[in-house]
């Protein structure tokens, strides 16, 4: 029989083969990018107005938003940045989004 914490890459406890939360979220990762191509410059900013919003409800700390447009032959890219305090909150984020 093989012991089942070999097996996993991920920090777990013997009881009930959970993965510590310290193991996914430690802190490295904390800004989330959203890129997608819009037919006019207003919707692109609208759509920026719309995610800033979200990103104001989760912050605990300022978020830092960093957003460019840019025209493309099918219209204007929004390509944006949000960069939070902490992993958890661009978790929260990114899972708001979906």
């Amino acid at each position: 029989m093989t012991n089942a914490l070999k097996k996993c890459s991920a920090n777990e406890t013997a009881a009930c083969c959970c993965v510590d939360v310290g193991t996914i979220m430690d802190n490295t990762d904390c800004t989330a990018s959203w890129s997608q191509l819009y037919e006019t410059r207003q919707q692109a900013e609208a759509m920026l107005a719309t995610l800033t919003e979200k990103a104001r409800q989760v912050e605990s700390d300022p978020c830092v938003i960093e957003a460019r447009f840019s025209e493309q032959a099918g219209g204007v890219l929004l390509e944006a940045d949000f960069t939070f305090s902490c992993q958890a909150e661009t978790m929260i984020f990114q899972l708001g989004l979906r």
